[in-house]
């Protein structure tokens, strides 16, 4: 038995990824080991002759040639089986070896083992590499024969007497291949390999048992024809069954490898992504650099396949592109390929689908200086044909072997591949130019609207400013009225021709429908965007050559920008182009021609609408919830209050903001509803939190409409009845703005309320009229500084002079001051500095629905006696 590592062919070095004078070290020290292992097993050869003195009689010069041919016979009845680019090859050399260690002299079996081998070996002699390794071969062969005859020389010595006469016949066949295997792993780390101790392990084990079988058919053979009449006949059969076991499981394996290698092939392909047929000629190139790896995989998993040296991957996957090569396995010499186009190239010149074999040996002239050209002695060929063009064609060249070069079995095999290879390359060329016409518009060649939503949804990334311009031009019916849709369907071209040219290739622009156009803009500032919407409308405007006419085009522009991260469940591109939509529509309906999209804009009143019919619906069903933001006295840390802040949940919209469902509820008759609803929630937990021993009031914000309804104070007075919750535990709060809109109708039922004994709060104080005059004229209790002033204390001077300024004021008019927006420890202690009485704000809690505050209260607060015996919940640090 033999493996090919342990007769080295050139394919059998390590892939060879690195620079070409890396290759050539490993290939020069691969030639000065060669020539050293020969000289040994020369050396080695003569000591062994002369250490086992032959008989060399006329009558035993017949097994010379009778030995040689049985070498030969066992390396040409080989199995071949190649796992993991190592090629093993189960041989019955040990057959005829075991033979000639019990009946031949050792130089008749060496000459005869050095005949068989030199014959395989001359069909490859024609590369430099080629002669390296027959150097090798020839060492590694005298020291098969060598080893084995000294070793039973020696055992023959020992053991005579113990045991049967046979065993050192065997195990000196035995040793034989292991010697092969050792020289062949060494063979490996001089080329640069990887020699790992269990493989090498489980190559031995392999050797050991396929050799031990060889080397017992030897043996037995042997003596049935020596003891038994017709004993070589029945050593003929034997040798017959195990042969034909050997290439039955041979098949069976390579069968199934190759199963697998079609199907890795054809799922890599199909699954390696979009195909650049048909994409814009800025995008090929990028397109083609990213399916590299994709193609690389391939041509490495054919390669392994077939056990060769190098294999060449020659592609064009798209009609109109360049073509590009693929290659696996040891570089190729600068030059080797040359360019153009696959027909130029005399080893590529290929009519049909057939494979091609060619062998420098025996090619004509132009294809042998094309296999040197490569560094190659023997290669395969063939076409990669789709249903109406060559798609490319795959170079394999020198197989791993230690005598063969490829067979019918590799030919069907590469025939099998590049059918599968070429038809799953059709499809998805197919696929690709299928995907090109869904996602672009067949007239302009620009993307379509679901194209646009997928290419911006790609590059629109967190963190990144990213913008959609929707332009919309007009007359396009008046031409097509007066001239034809074919002039107008041309003015649309040669507007998309326009934008394209102002924003460049790489900007994804889109024809949506008729003449609407959007594209998407990245990392542009305001000013920027604005200047580009003013260069593009101004380019779409001018005049259009039609016939023998010119026509005027009118147009508008509309732009939104993403200002805050979307959603999950949200196209950022749909939510920009549903905006874009907005304030394109407005750019019409308005004097401007150019229109940056506003909240206020179109579709905001129709979801406003949907709020406000719903809402009824949503107090009823529970979707409105009531959240609770503690405030703290901001010297003593105690919790004195909450706010009370309205949250829907939207069965549809989801989350909503309170700034987008109260002021529609607030412009409807709702309000009330709201606000009684809110202050029920407040006054239950209110009474909730005395019956358990603590005094927290809660505050709830009031609208302008509630202080236009006389009834109000009553309702309010009837509901602290109710609840038993005395009027200081309940604080109104209410903007500046809210009670001059009206004060002649605010002010009488602020009046009530304060003489109801709730407490009265201005929230946003700063923002609007913040006069003294002002403060002195409402019954108020509280001033609230707006959290705008808070939140620039710690970084500008006059946000802390306005606050320092609101506190002195407060502090003069008797007013208890609060600070919400509190989100630093050093903005607080800058208010506990200034004398600032409560502190509101993220830093303290956020707005917690019940059940959460009520574990906040656990975790972060403990109860402590006040001034007044009452139990107070202070903070804890």
């Amino acid at each position: 038995m033999s493996d090919s590592p342990g007769q080295v062919s050139e394919a059998e070095s390590p892939e060879s990824t690195g620079s070409p004078q890396r290759v050539e070290e490993h290939q020069r020290s691969f030639r000065w080991f060669s020539s050293g292992l020969l000289a040994v097993g020369i050396l080695f050869s003569v000591f062994v002759s002369a250490m086992v003195p032959g008989d060399f009689g006329s009558d035993l010069y017949w097994t010379a040639p009778l030995l040689a041919v049985g070498f030969l016979l066992a390396e040409r009845f080989t199995i071949h089986v190649d796992v993991n680019r190592v090629g093993w090859t189960v041989s019955f050399t040990e057959i005829p070896l075991v033979i000639g260690l019990l009946i031949a002299p050792f130089e008749v079996v060496l000459i005869a083992h050095l005949l068989a081998g030199m014959s395989m070996l001359m069909g490859t002699l024609i590369s430099r590499r080629a002669y390296s390794h027959a150097v090798y071969n020839a060492g590694v062969m005298c020291l098969e024969v060598a080893v084995p005859f000294a070793m039973v020389a020696v055992l023959g010595q020992l053991l005579e007497g113990v045991g049967p006469s046979w065993l050192p016949v065997m195990l000196g066949a035995l040793f034989s291949p292991l010697i092969s295997m050792l020289l062949a792993l060494a063979a490996m780390r001089v080329l640069g390999g990887e020699v790992r101790f269990s493989g090498a392990v489980r190559m031995a084990a392999y050797i050991l048992a396929v050799g031990l079988l060889n080397t017992s058919v030897g043996l037995v053979g042997f003596e049935l024809a020596d003891r038994a009449p017709w004993g070589w006949a029945l050593l003929v059969f034997l040798c017959l069954a195990v042969a034909a076991f050997y290439r039955a499981y041979s098949g069976l394996l390579r069968e199934r490898r190759d199963l697998e290698a079609l199907s890795d092939v054809s799922l890599t392909v199909a699954r390696s992504g979009q195909h650049v047929a048909g994409r814009p000629a800025g995008e090929r190139s990028i397109a083609v650099a990213d399916s590299r790896d994709e193609w690389q995989s391939i041509t490495d998993r054919i390669r392994d396949q077939l056990n060769a040296t190098r294999v060449v991957l020659h592609l064009r996957l798209d009609p109109d592109g360049d073509r590009f090569s693929v290659v696996s396995g040891e570089a190729l010499p600068v030059g080797a390929l040359p360019k153009g186009e696959l027909r130029d190239d005399p080893l590529l010149q290929l009519p049909g689908t057939q494979v091609r074999y060619f062998r420098a040996i025996d090619a004509v002239e132009e294809i042998r200086s094309a296999l040197q050209s490569r560094g190659a002695y023997e290669a395969l060929v063939v076409p990669l044909r789709g249903a109406h063009q060559l798609l490319g064609a795959v170079e394999v060249h020198d197989r791993i072997s230690r005598w063969r070069g490829f067979g019918q079995a590799d030919i069907r095999l590469l025939r099998t591949l590049a059918s599968h290879l070429a038809t799953t390359m059709d499809n998805r060329r197919l696929l690709g130019r299928l995907r090109h016409d869904a996602y672009h518009d067949p007239l302009t060649g620009l993307l379509n609207r679901p194209g646009f939503r997928e290419a911006a949804d790609a590059r629109i990334q967190p963190g990144r400013q990213a913008s959609i311009l929707r332009l919309d031009l007009d007359v396009l019916s008046t031409v097509s009225d007066a001239l034809g849709h074919a002039w107008s369907d041309r003015m649309v071209v040669a507007a998309g021709g326009r934008i394209r040219d102002v924003l460049g290739a790489d900007a994804p622009l889109a024809r949506l429908e008729s003449g609407s156009f959007a594209v998407l803009v990245l990392d542009r500032s305001d000013e920027e965007l604005a200047e580009l919407a003013e260069l593009l409308l101004t380019e779409v405007v001018r005049p259009y050559p039609v016939e023998r006419l010119t026509v005027e085009a009118s147009a508008v522009v509309g732009y939104a920008c993403l200002d805050e991260e979307p959603t999950e469940e949200e196209s950022p591109a749909d939510a920009l182009l549903q905006q874009a939509d907005v304030a394109m529509r407005a750019a019409r309906t308005g004097d401007a021609g150019v229109r940056r999209y506003a909240p206020s804009m179109g579709q905001i009143f129709l979801r406003r609408f949907q709020l406000v019919t719903q809402f009824r619906q949503a107090l009823d069903t529970g979707q409105v919830e009531v959240h609770f933001q503690p405030k703290i006295a901001l010297r003593s840390r105690a919790v004195v209050g909450v706010e009370a802040l309205v949250r829907w949940v939207h069965p549809e919209f989801g989350r909503l903001d309170p700034d987008e469902f109260v002021p529609a509820v607030e412009a409807t008759g709702l309000v009330d509803a709201l606000t009684s609803f809110v202050m029920e929630r407040a006054l239950i937990e209110v009474r909730g939190w005395l019956d358990r021993g603590l005094r927290i009031s809660a505050a709830v914000n009031l609208s302008v409409r509630n202080l236009a309804d006389e009834n109000f104070p009553e309702r309010v007075g009837e509901a602290l009845s109710r609840h038993e919750v005395p009027p200081q535990l309940l604080t109104f709060e209410l903007t500046e703005s809210g009670v001059m809109s009206d004060p002649e109708r605010a002010l009488p039922v602020l009046r009530r309320l304060h003489a109801l004994g709730v407490v009265l709060a201005v929230d946003d104080f700063g923002t609007g009229y913040s006069s003294l005059a002002y403060l002195r004229q409402l019954p108020v209790d509280e001033v609230k500084i707006d959290k705008s002033f808070v939140f620039g204390m710690g970084s500008d001077l006059s946000d802390m002079a306005v606050v320092r300024s609101i506190i002195e004021l407060g502090h003069s008019l008797g007013l208890v001051v609060v600070a919400e927006g509190v989100e630093e420890d050093a903005v607080r202690d800058q208010l506990v500095e200034m004398g600032c009485d409560i502190a509101q704000g993220y830093l303290i809690s956020r707005p917690l629905p019940l059940d959460r505050f009520e574990a906040w209260l656990q975790a972060r607060t403990v109860r402590v006696r006040g001034l007044y015996d009452e139990t107070v919940l202070t903070l804890v640090s």
